[in-house]
């Protein structure tokens, strides 16, 4: 997570309409990262941090997901240093310049269409889509030419027709939309500076200046953007960590206050309570099932899954 963003150039093949690949992790194409290509992602391997825009969640073995074009990703597996998690993914690819002019010539593929505009605030599935689609997800990797793209349109038909408890949304509303540009670029810039550097120093006056800004410029049209202040997402996105870290860690609630940029444990247990409705050590006490329902851990604004 503390990588810097960067845009993937993902290489087009000459004789394949869509790119198919499996990986290990780490792999020095995994990273915090974005790319214009549509993205159908399956974890076959190991549990850690998934984020997608503005959203930290978990994963664990069997966790699909589709992200839309140009939305930053990530999966970040709990591994021992020098452990390597082999074949952890299974990615399909393909451009919206290719899906758009299939659609041109095959009326069919209208009733993907408003799952191509969900995918771009990220979809995560669950139930049986997901098991489904994990089959078809490593058939298609492993197949080609008609074979493989035939799997590809079983996979669309599969999440455009999933039930709307088999699916959830995960970015904010506001990555899914189209924006003015200034209120883009202090977003992105933004969360990009807070989630390279969610457990140090954060300071509004670096971030706007990383968006060539003035401080009250940049404050405006972040918040245009996210729908919140600048110190809220900071807030959100840090209590996101913590509350992940008493999930998965066996350090203290003080040092777990310290990984998630909180030097003082008044304060932190004040805005863990605020956010998640439980002190921290009270939060890790509970049982899986008592805990609060991971969707108060989507960051910013939601919108129903329909």
């Amino acid at each position: 997570m503390g990588a810097p963003i960067r845009r993937e150039v993902i290489p087009p093949h000459p004789q394949a309409s869509v790119r198919v690949l499996t990986h290990d992790f780490p792999s020095e194409i995994c990273g915090w990262g974005y790319h214009p290509e549509y993205e159908i992602h399956l974890i076959t391997k190991t549990r850690g941090s998934f984020i997608a825009g503005d959203h930290i969640g978990t994963f664990a073995p069997g966790h699909v997901s589709m992200m839309g074009p140009n939305l930053p990703h990530d999966w970040v597996s709990d591994l021992a240093e020098g452990q390597v998690a082999v074949d952890r993914d299974a990615v399909i690819q393909f451009s919206d310049e290719w899906i758009r002019g299939a659609s041109q010539h095959l009326p069919e593929l209208a009733e993907v269409s408003e799952l191509l505009q969900r995918s771009t605030r990220g979809l995560v599935f669950s139930g049986a889509t997901a098991w489904r689609a994990a089959e078809t997800i490593l058939a298609c990797v492993h197949s080609h030419g008609v074979e493989q793209l035939a799997h590809l349109f079983k996979l669309l038909a599969l999440f455009a027709h999933a039930p709307t408890d088999e699916y959830e949304l995960v970015a904010s509303e506001w990555l899914g939309r189209p924006t003015d540009p200034a209120s883009r670029d202090a977003g992105e810039a933004g969360l990009s500076y807070i989630l390279d550097n969610l457990t140090g120093d954060i300071r509004l006056s670096t971030a706007a200046r990383l968006a060539y800004m003035s401080e009250p410029t940049f404050s405006k049209y972040f918040k245009t953007a996210t729908g919140m202040t600048f110190s809220s997402m900071v807030k959100k996105l840090r209590i996101a960590y913590a509350r992940r870290l008493l999930d998965t860690s066996d350090d203290s609630v003080a040092q777990i206050a310290e990984r998630s940029g909180y030097h003082n444990m008044a304060n932190f247990n004040r805005q863990f309570l605020a956010e998640v409705g439980s002190t921290p050590s009270a939060y890790r006490r509970l049982e899986s099932d008592q805990k609060p329902p991971p969707e108060l851990f989507s960051l910013g604004r939601r919108a129903p899954s329909q």
